[in-house]
């Protein structure tokens, strides 16, 4: 396997967000040197990675020069391109209409650097976000650090490859079926889908019929996860969310953690159900309750969720001269987003009781989590796939099989909104991350990060620099 990191004794050294933004306090490395020794990380691996979207080393340069405030100001970051930033375009993932650079930050971009984060540009991502993985026929795959010959997976693949490589600490991701939980388990990440609502999010994602997506951040640390949240609940609060605070320490409370290995449809292979039942023996050798149960949601989550992204994608291809512009060409779209489509079109009767099924997982969860505390599943249902497993230049039909079969335990908090972690407890034997998942219930981030936090001490996990 080929391993790719930036990794260094420059400037940045081996720090993680908040260590970066104590290296600026004390006054040890100024704001100018991170985002040079960002910026030649990300020159010296995006060439193997294939992560960059948009560069914008001049934009990054001139926010270094005049930074804002805020914990995190002057560490480095990149941002997802499907949300807007300010004078770069918003492409999605696609090249089916000519994207000209925004007039403004988005509602989500506009709370994430609040917080003095530094962008240096954005990230690539599935064609709208589809797609479990980045591969283009134009601009090619996104690589995991981790090995090249494997996908860096999902559609904040871009993000993960440079957060996982070392080319910065912390960068944004977001989450309509997985996608910062499935990047995090394949590039040996923590990754938290926050509760629906936690953060602020811009249009396009708060009038979906079901709110399916949530931004968030992947990051190599709990701390630095914990430390994005505190700071992002001082600029943007729901109030209909309990506040989460500074949580900065494990939990002391022992907690009833159930365990599922059967996902939605489909069940982990028998690689990653052991590792899963080893985090298992791990939690209760730290005195937490463990009991394995069944999937707490129906097997037809599986087909009213697909139906329902595929509703995305039918409206994506309808509605993309209204969204975009005039010069939108469906026909530069790929095989999974037609797919998609085709698939929507043919179920559209069947789609208002899919939604009404996917609203009442909501209630489901709240009965589960009467008994339980956390739910523990593995992240991914089977080990990271090589790029070209989903390419979306195949059939539709053969895409979308793989999908599943890989995809099988992530949607349940999109449909139910609840917040989940993916961790990097686990090393396949092929010397690959395989994320473990915890969820709780709503709003309660806080239990997550502490359990987390009580995790990353008890069993440090691997790091692609060691």
């Amino acid at each position: 396997m080929t391993r790719v990191h930036a990794f260094s004794d420059d400037a940045f050294g081996h720090h993680d967000a908040v260590g970066l933004a104590d290296e600026l306090a004390e006054g040890r490395v100024s704001i100018p040197e991170l985002v040079e020794a960002a910026l030649a990380r990300t020159a010296a691996v995006d060439d193997r990675l294939g992560a960059v979207a948009h560069a914008d080393p001049a934009g990054a340069r001139a926010r270094a020069s005049d930074p804002r405030g805020g914990f995190f100001a002057g560490v480095p970051t990149f941002v997802k391109d499907n949300v807007d930033v300010a004078g770069l375009p918003t492409r999605h993932g696609a090249d089916a209409w000519e994207a000209r650079p925004r007039p403004a930050d988005g509602d989500f971009a506009r709370m994430y650097l609040a917080t003095g984060l530094v962008p240096l540009g954005k990230t690539r991502l599935s064609e709208f976000g589809f797609n479990a993985v980045t591969e283009h026929a134009r601009q090619g795959p996104v690589r995991s650090p981790w090995s090249t010959a494997h996908t860096a997976g999902a559609s904040s693949s871009g993000s993960a490859a440079l957060v996982a490589a070392g080319a910065v600490p912390i960068a944004h991701a977001n989450d309509g079926g997985g996608s910062i939980r499935i990047p995090a388990s394949v590039n040996g990440l923590v990754g938290l889908k926050p509760t629906r609502g936690r953060l602020a999010q811009d249009a396009m994602h708060r009038q979906m019929p079901v709110r399916i997506v949530s931004d968030g951040v992947l990051t190599r640390s709990v701390r630095d996860q914990a430390a994005f949240y505190r700071e992002a609940e001082r600029v943007y609060r729901d109030l209909r969310l309990p506040p989460l605070g500074d949580v900065s320490r494990p939990g002391r409370t022992r907690l009833r953690v159930a365990v599922v290995t059967d996902g939605i449809g489909t069940s982990a292979s028998p690689e990653v159900t052991d590792l899963t039942l080893r985090t298992a023996s791990l939690l209760e050798g730290l005195g937490h309750r463990v009991e394995r149960v069944a999937n707490p949601l129906p097997d037809s989550l599986r087909d009213d969720f697909l139906l329902y992204w595929a509703f995305l994608a039918l409206a994506m291809v309808r509605g993309g001269r209204r969204s975009f512009g005039p010069t939108w060409d469906p026909t530069r779209l790929d095989h999974l987003t037609h797919g998609l489509a085709r698939h929507a079109q043919r179920r559209l009767h069947r789609l208002p009781g899919a939604v009404r099924r996917l609203r009442a997982t909501k209630q489901m969860s709240r009965d589960f989590y009467a008994d339980h505390d956390v739910l523990l599943t593995p992240t991914l249902a089977t080990q990271t796939p090589l790029v070209g497993h989903l390419d979306p230049r195949q059939d539709y039909d053969t895409i979308i099989e793989r999908l599943l079969a890989w995809v099988a335990f992530t949607p349940m908090q999109n449909a139910t909104g609840d917040p989940a972690v993916s961790l990097p407890l686990a090393t396949t034997s092929d010397g690959l991350p395989q994320g473990m998942m915890l969820a709780a219930g709503w709003g309660q981030e806080d239990l997550l990060l502490e359990l987390s936090l009580e995790l990353e001490e008890a069993a440090p996990w691997a790091r692609i620099d060691a």
